[in-house]
């Protein structure tokens, strides 16, 4: 049975979920609500697919483990920044330091390079002033600005997400209990 496009591109996705859905505290982003009623492991797994996915309808050359996986930790930062109370409450506006603190936490979890630093520190540009460096980083700064525009107006966004990423029934049900351990 020969593979389409499309699946074999799934496939590769769901590969580097898999790999960085194994620290348990990657996970624990579905605690958090980003925009709306979308959880941040929600809205960092829909960033990194739909990144990606725009990248092979474009056909372009791309350094496809780091737009994945920068994209995924991108909002690693592991707070609620909507709680009065916030680790970050004297430090400035969330908006503009989270990313340095995601990319804190991805270097203390994760071996990430410089492609995948570039991703996470600046995918919140113009807020953090230093442009993206590399395409990967450009689109997945623009590709977060789309998601987090129809998360905070769809109160339903992403429902069906996981049947685009997960390919088998039994997949789904292994994803799904690995987030609900942490909602």
């Amino acid at each position: 049975m020969k593979l389409r496009n499309k699946e074999v591109e799934d496939l590769v996705f769901k590969s580097y979920l898999e790999e960085v859905m194994q620290k348990k505290k990657f996970l624990k982003m579905n605690r958090y609500i980003q925009h709306g009623t979308t959880t941040c492991l929600l809205h960092s797994v829909a960033v990194s697919y739909y990144s990606y996915r725009i990248c092979k309808l474009l056909k372009l050359n791309i350094h496809e483990k780091e737009l994945i996986r920068g994209a995924l930790l991108h909002d690693y930062f592991l707070y609620d920044w909507h709680a009065k109370y916030k680790p970050t409450r004297n430090e400035g506006f969330h908006g503009r330091i989270h990313p340095k603190i995601a990319l804190f936490n991805a270097r203390k979890d994760f071996k990430v390079n410089h492609i995948e630093e570039d991703i996470i520190s600046k995918h919140m540009f113009p807020l953090t002033f230093y442009p993206p460096k590399y395409k990967e980083s450009l689109i997945v700064c623009l590709v977060d600005k789309a998601c987090s525009v129809y998360e905070t107006f769809n109160k339903h966004a992403y429902s069906t997400i996981t049947k685009k990423v997960v390919g088998t029934k039994k997949e789904r049900r292994m994803i799904e209990r690995r987030i609900n351990l942490y909602n």
